[in-house]
């Protein structure tokens, strides 16, 4: 039994040594060896799990637990276990482990901020580390810090969330990266790409201190900065630049896969419905193993709306009603599904079945139908049917009243010769500001265009109300007075007369002009035109028709069939050479000159003629939110993670 002990010393011994040099592998096989000698040490079983999880074991580590559950109890093992199962993907696991625990250690937090934040639960993960930051002293202030901003990032980004001045430092290029997330979620494009450049230059200076880091290295990670760069370069429509950017991070093939998924991703959106061969080869970097766990929710989603789109553009019109389809099974209240199929079916000429598909979508989600009735709207002028559209459109409660939406409506009805429905919108659309925003200039301006509508189409008695209401808003408007006592004239004489008193009286009305100076200025002289000659004024009087005169009997037949025609008279040449320049005939000389010449027809077809045709563009890929990154807490110091489209840079959290 004492060699036992000694030996067990001994071994113990190795185990501490081979920690500190972080030689897992090797401190693993003493503990073993402990376990043979010593079974259920909890203290062995304990660094056996630790180092299972150093050498990334992790289904090994938990199956260790669940062995040695009655040893270790239920709380020795609660942060290994919840990071095992946080790093097998497993975060619902995760969080139930978490929080099955009465107190939690601050490593504990740390790994339950990373949690919240994969579950995309932003507000509560926010409220984590800022009670770390506040209640925490220790050397992992500034990974927190990093985590917190990019928690404010994507909340910026994907909840469209107003961020709380944190009052964080940018002392990082982390940081800095971070800040410039939050920019572009605001839509502060230029200063985001600032922001960005800044955190470019910082990552230099900070890499090449480490004498460990190559050239190679420091690229690679400034990769996540460039892709960004180029998003919001995407965005600003600089797209040439945006796409020399994205493929040298391409070129680089770095090690993240979600953000070579996310930059090939927005090459494709870019691509669009060209260069489709370089978009089928960068669709395969979307497929790659581990995409699912590293970028949101709405990202993913994003890459898969764009999937189906190439398959349409590549007329591969079975996959994209399999992929559309699928999308809208998952997202059954998304529209894009829906617009997706509805954009196949246009292309194979289904229009009728493109309606119908909307009309269904519509009725059953009627919360998210207005652009669904948009494009049903659309569909209907293409085929012609106007006042279909215009009653699609009036059933859209969101736009209903908008001026834009006011503005065709009635373009459309005056088009259709249809007045009175236009004079309906007008209607219903001064009731609804009249009721909501009486006396606004939206509301008195759509007052004057009914006015000035029904004027145009005859309708003075309805126009009465509306200059009624635009006079007595102002009444030292004479132009409107004017157009009201006209129309009063046809229904009301007497009210004519009344409102003629207002007019202003001709001496009011006259103006000191000095009419010699004016006649002496140098405007346009007006200048009397002549009238135009009719022919046959100055034709000779002995021209005029003679009644005893008889006419020649063959007056109608061609010159070379009547009786007098004896030929044409030889020797006589038209063109004569010797005359003129010489070596040059006259037939030359009127060839040359372009005043007899045919003209040529135009190269390009002209408006209306029937060369010329109307293209429809193919629907546009959406673009992709750009990427994140983020470090979540490991088994140790230095450890990190590279997450996603905005990546966002986080904290190391250890343990």
């Amino acid at each position: 039994m004492a060699s036992g002990g000694g030996s067990v010393a001994s071994l113990w011994t190795e185990v501490n040594r081979c920690g500190q040099n972080g030689d897992f592998t090797r401190a693993l096989k003493a503990v073993n060896r402990i376990l043979h000698e010593v079974k259920d040490e909890v203290t062995a079983v304990h660094c056996k799990i630790v180092c299972l999880v150093q050498n990334g074991s992790f289904k090994e580590a938990l199956n260790v637990m669940n062995m040695y559950s009655k040893v270790l109890g239920s709380d020795l093992v609660v942060f290994e276990k919840a990071y095992c199962e946080y790093r097998l993907n497993r975060v619902e696991s995760a969080l139930k482990t978490i929080e099955s625990v009465s107190e939690q250690t601050d490593k504990l937090k740390e790994l339950y901020g990373q949690v919240l934040y994969r579950m995309e639960r932003y507000e509560e993960c926010k409220a984590v580390y800022t009670d770390l930051i506040r209640n925490s002293q220790d050397e992992y202030e500034e990974e927190r810090k990093t985590n917190l901003s990019a928690v404010v990032a994507a909340m910026s980004t994907w909840e469209k969330a107003s961020p709380d001045d944190l009052g964080l430092s940018e002392t990082t290029y982390e940081l800095s990266y971070n800040a410039a997330c939050t920019l572009i979620g605001q839509g502060k494009l230029t200063e985001a790409l600032n922001k960005l450049q800044e955190a470019e230059e910082l990552c230099r200076v900070s890499l090449s201190e480490d004498s460990d880091m190559t050239e190679e290295d420091i690229e690679s990670e400034l990769a996540v900065i460039h892709s960004q760069m180029a998003y919001v370069m995407q965005l600003q429509g600089r797209t040439d630049e945006a796409l020399q950017l994205y493929n040298q991070v391409i070129k680089l093939k770095p090690s993240d896969v979600g953000l070579l998924a996310v930059t090939a991703n927005n090459i494709i959106t870019i691509n669009k419905d060209q260069n489709v061969f370089d978009s089928k080869k960068k669709v395969k970097l979307t497929n790659a193993e581990g995409v699912e766990f590293k970028l949101a929710k709405k990202q993913l989603q994003a890459i898969e709306f764009n999937k189906a789109l190439l398959a349409m553009y590549t007329n591969q019109a079975d996959q994209c009603r399999k992929l559309a389809s699928g999308l809208q099974a998952q997202n059954p209240g998304h529209p894009r599904p829906v617009l997706i199929q509805v954009a196949q079916l246009c292309r194979e000429k289904q229009h009728a079945k493109a309606i119908e598909l909307l009309q269904h979508f519509s009725d059953k989600h009627p919360d998210s139908a207005s652009g669904i009735k948009l494009t049903m709207a659309q569909l209907y002028l293409t085929q012609g049917h106007v006042t279909k559209a215009c009653d699609i459109l009036r059933s859209i409660e969101d736009f209903k009243h908008k001026q834009g939406m006011i503005s065709a409506l009635v373009t459309m009805y005056s088009h259709e010769e249809d007045i009175d429905s236009a004079i309906d919108v007008f209607s219903q659309a001064i009731q609804y500001y009249q009721s909501e925003q009486p006396g606004s200039p939206a509301h008195l301006a759509l007052v004057r265009e009914a006015a000035d509508f029904k004027l145009k189409y005859g309708r003075k008695k309805e126009a009465i109300s509306d200059l009624e209401q635009l006079w007595k808003q102002n009444t030292n408007d004479i132009h409107t007075l004017a157009q009201l006592i006209s129309a009063y004239s046809l229904v009301d004489q007497d009210k004519a007369k009344s409102l003629s008193k207002h007019l202003p009286s001709p001496e009011s009305m006259s103006f000191n002009v000095d009419v010699d100076e004016l006649e002496n200025s140098h405007g346009a002289n007006y200048i009397r035109k002549k009238a135009a000659k009719v022919p046959g004024d100055n034709l000779p009087k002995d021209l005029n028709f003679d009644p005893t005169s008889k006419p020649d009997p063959e007056r109608w037949l061609p010159m070379r069939e009547r009786t007098c025609y004896r030929g044409r008279k030889k020797g006589k040449k038209k063109e004569q050479v010797g005359k003129g320049t010489q070596g040059a005939t006259a037939g030359a000389t009127s060839d040359l000159d372009a005043s007899k010449t045919a003209s040529s027809p135009p190269n390009s077809p002209r408006p209306g003629s029937a060369q010329a045709t109307a293209s429809t563009s193919a629907p546009t890929a959406s673009n992709m939110v750009p990427p994140r990154q983020q470090k979540p807490a490991t088994a140790g110091p230095g450890a990190r993670k590279k997450a996603p489209q905005k990546k966002k840079k986080g904290g190391k959290g250890g343990w």
